[in-house]
């Protein structure tokens, strides 16, 4: 490990410590810059794609630092030093418009990824302090060792989750029985649900073929992850809520839709729950997502992929300190807009990559001296 990677790993982990608690904009300028030089000198792709956006290591602002398509993930090896350094290797599904390619990302120390995660659930899901059982639709990561969302469950469940707690899905399906007997367990209490949308759409239809309607303890969560797909057809978050209230008897307010990628460390979550305690409520239909401090998100113009005036619509871009040996700067085809200290997600752009995205990507991968 690198005298440098260790130094800015140690930083960045400084940060995490600190829990979710604003972080000066001169703090998170110094370290983006900081990574973003480490990043340039260890890896040639990046270092190229840079020079020619015409973007050197002594940029003045972190919001200079272009965007890496998400796209790249599966075309290059982006990482901070030999690939086969990493602690862990994640994959994407790679069935976004069929493709069979799968972006991959790279991960040198998973202990910044568990340093990121933990303050941040725990702000967003659990933000009464709560320690409810956590039953999971998510299989358990020894089933699914690529997947960044099982490694996070798996961090979940060790750092926070009571004993009886337990994972109710693997690769062929839903244990339903099993997660039924479990929530029907006698005096057992809340429970936090954590489980992709398409999972839960899954269960959703399988209670309303029984006709069945469950009534889960009061303090009960959920969180839920991915598009709203289901046994091909989709549904609407709105939709899909009611369900939650209809069927589990869990308030809106605390069904909270977690929104990562593979590509990056942090996660970002619906505010919903953290500003109920607060006797906060957003306008109807508006959910913002909030993330940590340590990361930024920019929403930039599709095409010139410059930052949009505040309210507009665009994509979103996001700068994640916990990416030390992989790519700091995000650039994702999720559409979005500003909302108050967050984003409101929109969707993905449909059709065709974004014109910036196609340009940029097609930098990247014809850089010079890559």
């Amino acid at each position: 490990m690198s005298e440098a990677f260790s130094a800015i790993r140690d930083a960045v982990l400084a940060l995490c410590r600190q829990g979710v608690r604003p972080i000066s904009d001169d703090v998170f300028d110094d370290m983006a810059r900081r990574i973003f030089r480490y990043q340039l000198a260890n890896d040639p792709a990046l270092a190229a794609y840079a020079r020619r956006r015409g973007v050197t290591a002594d940029v003045s602002h972190w919001q200079q630092i272009p965007g890496v398509p998400t796209a790249a993930f599966k075309e290059l090896a982006l990482a901070g030093g030999a690939p086969d350094h990493a602690e862990a290797v994640f994959r994407t599904s790679g069935t976004t418009r069929g493709s069979q390619a799968r972006g991959t990302h790279y991960v040198r120390d998973l202990g910044l990824y568990r340093a990121s995660l933990m303050p941040t659930f725990e702000t967003y899901v659990l933000p009464d302090g709560a320690r409810p059982r956590m039953l999971s639709l998510i299989p358990h990561p020894e089933d699914a060792p690529d997947s960044s969302l099982s490694f996070m469950v798996g961090a979940l469940m060790d750092e926070l989750a009571p004993d009886d707690s337990g994972w109710f899905a693997s690769p062929t399906g839903l244990d339903v029985a099993g997660l039924e007997a479990a929530l029907a367990a006698r005096d057992a209490g809340p429970v936090c649900l954590l489980g992709t949308s398409a999972a839960f759409i899954h269960w959703l239809d399988d209670l309303s073929g029984r006709g069945v309607s469950l009534a889960l303890p009061e303090g009960s969560r959920l969180m839920d992850t991915g598009g709203y797909k289901g046994r091909g057809r989709a549904v609407s978050g709105d939709a899909l809520r009611r369900e939650y209230v209809r069927r589990l008897g869990i308030p809106e307010a605390a069904c909270v839709n977690e929104y990562g990628m593979t590509e990056m460390l942090s996660q970002f979550y619906d505010s919903t729950l953290w500003d109920s305690m607060r006797g906060r409520s957003a306008p109807a239909g508006v959910r913002r997502k909030l993330g940590p401090p340590w990361v930024r998100t920019v929403v930039v113009d599709g095409e010139s992929l410059q930052p949009v005036p505040i309210g507009d619509i665009g994509l979103l871009r996001h700068y994640d300190l916990a990416n030390v040996a992989s790519v700091l700067a995000i650039q994702t085809e999720d559409v979005g807009r500003a909302q108050y200290d967050g984003f409101v997600l929109l969707g993905r752009a449909a059709g065709a990559p974004p014109r910036g995205c196609s340009l940029a990507m097609d930098q990247l991968l014809h850089a010079e001296d890559r």
